[in-house]
């Protein structure tokens, strides 16, 4: 147990110097930081944009803007640096998707899903690996408004204000296409449900 204390301790302080490092625009600080957090990113942002070649592309202009803002981030204590870091890091990766979608007028996209997105979390069990890649196949059905809204509420835990404001729209259109897109997902998850029973 204290080896395996030593060595978190050591890896945190490991990512307090590459932040640093990045600050001052070191390149094989920013690369390490790239490669650490490349698939967390990754998968946050192809819940927006489930076209691989598009969601890797937000995902480096995420990182160009996490290495831009970074000597902005503050944290009080090195032990909770990487999960400050890293809900920082997901609040980018979000606005940068919105704002491809955005640009890309909210269009549908059609495309097949890439099995390399889902890069192995070592935090998840089997079984939860396999409930988030089904989950996510049943929010790509949903229309594009629909599937933002309820990616930003229930799986990143933004507030209807917070979504209304980042999109421009009204709290209540934010609530309803949340309710909308909880009923959808409830049809599509019993006519799956159906199919395998079949």
């Amino acid at each position: 147990m204290d080896v395996l204390r030593e060595n978190d301790s050591q890896d945190l302080k490991f990512l307090d110097e590459i932040i640093i490092g990045c600050i001052e625009n070191n390149q094989r600080d920013q690369k390490l930081l790239y490669e650490r957090y490349y698939g967390y990113c990754l998968k946050i942002v192809f819940r927006y944009i489930f076209r691989y070649d598009k969601a890797v592309d937000v995902v480096n202009d995420g990182f160009v803007k996490v290495f831009g803002k970074l000597h902005t981030f503050h944290y009080e204590q090195s032990s909770k640096v990487e999960m400050i870091l890293m809900g920082w890091m997901r609040t980018i990766m979000v606005n940068t998707a919105i704002d491809r979608l955005r640009k890309d007028n909210f269009m549908p996209e059609i495309g097949i899903t890439n099995e390399g997105i889902w890069i192995e979390d070592k935090s998840q069990t089997s079984d939860q690996q396999v409930l988030y890649k089904d989950l996510i196949q049943e929010v790509k059905k949903l229309p594009p408004t629909y599937r933002i809204v309820f990616n930003m509420y229930v799986i990143d835990g933004y507030t209807h204000q917070e979504i209304a404001n980042q999109l421009k729209i009204a709290v209540g259109t934010s609530k309803s296409n949340l309710s909308k897109a909880r009923t959808l997902l409830q049809s599509y998850l019993k006519k799956a449900d159906l199919a395998k029973t079949c």
